[in-house]
């Protein structure tokens, strides 16, 4: 007996010797065939901490991560302000998840037109999509097309070097601009409209922004709310960011902070502290020092309260905006719940420029995906896509676009939480081989895609850094597609 199991023994040594060596997979990537394979759609935030997370719980997970354009990292290369290089160090993280040897990235790929969700579900045994909201809530009004209304998604996208933002040029000729919403999106705006150039030429703001606010004559920027300073979106550290601006001066309506103290005592401490700031500019006469910072300021800004558009009203050819008009508001109720009332009167704010920073929004992807459009997100359970087994979601398109990078990577933790329990109690069944990026790479082919890796990134990486040194900045982004996919392919 014990000779006979010796032989079978040495047998299945062999087998599984064969296993391993048909297992591996290309650009040295040594893996079992038969490990779970996993698929997550979009290279920003969402998607690198959904595949650290699977990668680092899981050691038999093999993680590729699909991205549209030939660059990864999403929003943090084209979302988060130049002026905020610390927010971006987290790329260091996704980088070396990137290239983990049991994750690979696949930039260049458009799921739901190159490949679909059901060819990526055949050959994976679980998908996440992680692709953000790349869409503009609207603002709803009449006037919001005319010329020199912008979303601050293609403004932003357009300072950070988004290809699909970069023919935007918008018209900084005016001396009043308005920005719809008071999140940190909207004082990100603000913020770059009024800095100094000293400050935006030593970040990676795009050469054609840094050349256009040169230029710039826009000298007053109102960031406008429909509810109260009570209500205000942003967080401190980017209003201290405004109140300290060079060469700028706050200028709000002491009437808009009528009983705010009152309610200081019952606020959560980040409100609170934000909330004593905000006052504290309002309404405290400043020092001596900060006092002639304002009076040499050359610029303003501000918030209006209690305000919400209605139009945007064009100029005597009807083609430009001139002013936009704003319903006065009141509130009912209190704190975090209030809601804004229009009282009937209405004001209008001479302006040349518009930007709405209502917030982001999610788009469907491929008609197999189930999607709420009311909600702008697919509908989910903890990750879990509703009646579709192996389809998940994280990030923005799970939630809709609230919170930080933070709330974000938790976000995608927990989704990525659900599918392991999913994978351990044998609701996903991943004991069946799937051909993962073999599969996926020859679709590709068969369509004449060529799939960017992230050693591809790294010659753009490379030259960006190269281009920044020579104009004492980080970097200079590649601004299209093309210019990205010839270096690529250098």
């Amino acid at each position: 007996f014990s000779v006979r199991f010796r032989v079978l023994s040495g047998k299945l040594l062999i087998l599984c010797f064969i296993s391993v060596l048909s297992g591996m997979v290309v650009r040295g990537k040594a893996l079992l065939s038969t490990c779970p394979k996993v698929c997550v759609v979009g290279g920003g935030p969402a998607g690198f901490y959904t595949a650290q997370h699977l990668i680092k719980a899981r050691q038999d997970v093999q993680v590729d991560v699909y991205e549209r354009l030939p660059v990864p990292f999403g929003l943090v290369r084209f979302g988060v302000a130049p002026d905020h290089p610390e927010v971006k160090n987290v790329i260091n993280t996704f980088t070396q998840t990137a290239k983990h040897s049991r994750c690979s990235f696949y930039g260049n790929v458009n799921v739901g037109k190159d490949v679909s969700v059901a060819e990526l579900l055949r050959s994976y045994h679980a998908v996440v999509l992680s692709y953000g909201a790349e869409g503009n809530r609207s603002v709803g009004v009449p006037g919001e097309h005319l010329s020199g209304v912008y979303s601050a998604k293609d403004f932003v996208g357009w300072y950070n070097g988004l290809p699909s933002c970069r023919e935007l040029d918008p018209d900084l000729s005016c001396d009043t601009a308005v920005v719809l919403g008071q999140g940190n999106v909207a004082l990100d705006v603000a913020r770059i409209l009024l800095s100094p150039l000293d400050i935006l030429k030593k970040t990676d703001i795009t050469q054609p922004a840094l050349e256009a606010l040169a230029a710039s004559r826009v000298r007053s920027v109102l960031i406008v709310g429909r509810r109260g300073p009570l209500q205000v979106a942003c967080t401190i550290k980017e209003l201290r960011e405004m109140v300290t601006l060079p060469g700028t001066r706050p200028e709000m309506t002491p009437s808009d902070f009528e009983g705010v103290k009152d309610a200081l005592k019952d606020l959560p401490r980040p409100r609170k502290r934000l909330t004593e700031l905000m006052m504290k500019t309002a309404l405290e006469r400043p020092g001596e020092k900060e006092q002639e910072r304002w009076n040499s300021a050359s610029r303003v800004w501000g918030f209006r309260f209690f305000r919400s558009p209605v139009e945007v009203l064009p100029d005597a050819e009807g083609k430009k905006v001139a002013a936009v008009r704003l319903a006065v508001n009141r509130l009912e109720g209190s704190g975090e719940g209030a809601q804004a009332v229009r009282s009937g009167d209405v004001e209008d704010v001479p302006c040349g420029l518009v930007i709405s920073s209502i917030g982001y929004k999610s788009l469907p992807i491929d008609a197999g995906v189930p999607f709420d459009s009311r909600r702008a997100i697919v509908p989910n359970s903890m990750g879990r896509v509703q009646q579709v087994l192996g389809l998940y979601c994280s990030g923005w398109l799970k939630t809709g676009p609230t919170g930080v990078i933070a709330t974000t990577m938790n976000n995608s933790f927990d989704t990525a939480r659900s599918l392991m329990e999913d994978m351990d109690s044998g609701k996903l069944d991943v004991s069946a081989e799937k051909p993962g990026s073999l599969r996926i790479r020859a679709l590709l082919e068969e369509k004449g895609v060529e799939p960017v890796v992230f050693s591809d990134w790294e010659k753009i990486d490379s030259l960006e850094v190269r281009r920044g040194e020579a104009r004492g900045k980080p970097r200079e982004k590649l601004l299209s597609v093309e210019e990205m996919l010839a270096v690529a392919r250098s």
